[in-house]
């Protein structure tokens, strides 16, 4: 199917839809090296501009549209959240294409702290939103990690069937298990995922393959605590605006922080999968995105309209 994607950053969904075989029409996103990236990676078809300033008419017509969309507001990792934040306002530039475009599905992806934001008031409110514009609405909170992602990310995956579509989307079976539990594969370790990456300092010629030299100082905050080579990864998070810091998770082995590119695998990106940027920026576009292989769960229940089609 043919897709429209908005805040798409350096392309972690829309690879997860590439890969489960629909065809990304039309990207946008406003930071530019983000969008480098994905011009590297995924196509020219992306445009860097704000989407508040990109006419509907302007935008292919297309039978879904994606979009996760900025979640600085909405984030535990944001201390400072609040329901007044601004970013929290710019699902309303999804809103605003989806009403446009009136495709026949869309994908909203946010963070699991979107659900709680002032009691749950932020989160019923969008998907009020969403319902208005004509489509049957349906949530639930996708835990990377049962998805073959070597990270326990959870995130909120919202999904809208247009009212005169008879669909009904199912929500991906998981292929992996905490505990290796109904005859699943076990999650995936930090050390599993990471075994074919060389060491950073050694000769290599792995793209953004460089790790930060700030200081480990193990103090139980947030960047600052062990990682266990035999569980995922926690959260990667790329915490602060695109001027601000970033977090960074150690390697495994508790001397140095984490590569952009191992962090990458952490997110499920190939290993050619490569960034642009400073290291920071890099950092921060690992940390904003999407992870490809549970963009791949979710963009492959859409095959199944496709196949429903066929059959009438």
């Amino acid at each position: 199917m043919k897709v429209v994607s908005l805040f798409s950053g350096a392309g972690g969904l829309d690879l997860g839809f590439k890969m489960a075989g629909h065809d990304i029409i039309w990207a946008n996103d406003m930071y530019a090296d983000a969008v480098e990236t994905y011009k590297k990676n995924i196509g020219d078809h992306i445009i860097c501009e704000d989407i508040s300033k990109i006419k509907a008419e302007d935008i292919p017509d297309c039978d879904i549209i994606i979009g996760g969309f900025p979640c600085q507001g909405f984030s535990v990792a944001n201390t400072k959240r609040h329901e007044d934040d601004e970013r929290n306002v710019l699902y309303k530039q999804l809103i605003r294409m989806i009403d446009a475009k009136r495709p026949k599905f869309f994908l909203a992806e946010n963070v699991k702290g979107i659900t709680n934001l002032a009691k749950g008031k932020v989160f019923q409110m969008i998907l009020k939103d969403f319902t208005e514009l004509g489509y049957k609405v349906k949530h639930k909170i996708l835990n990377a990690a049962d998805y073959g992602v070597p990270q326990t990310r959870q995130r909120v995956i919202i999904i809208g069937v247009r009212n005169d579509i008879n669909f009904e989307y199912i929500y991906p079976l998981p292929t992996n298990s905490k505990n290796g539990k109904d005859g699943l594969p076990k999650w995936i370790s930090v050390s599993e995922a990471m075994a074919h990456i060389p060491d950073p300092d050694l000769p290599n010629d792995l793209p953004n393959h460089v790790y930060s030299k700030y200081k480990l100082n193990f103090n139980g905050y947030l960047g600052h605590r062990p990682l266990d080579p035999d569980k995922p990864a926690p959260t990667v998070t790329a915490r602060g605006d695109n001027k601000g810091g970033v977090v960074i998770l150690p390697h495994p082995n508790g001397k140095r922080r984490m590569s952009c590119r191992e962090l990458a695998t952490v997110q499920s990106f190939p290993l050619n999968y490569e960034f642009c940027g400073n290291n920071s920026s890099v950092y921060r576009q690992i940390g904003n995105a999407v992870p490809p292989l549970l963009g791949r769960a979710v963009a492959d229940v859409f095959n199944q309209y496709e196949g429903e089609k066929k059959n009438v």
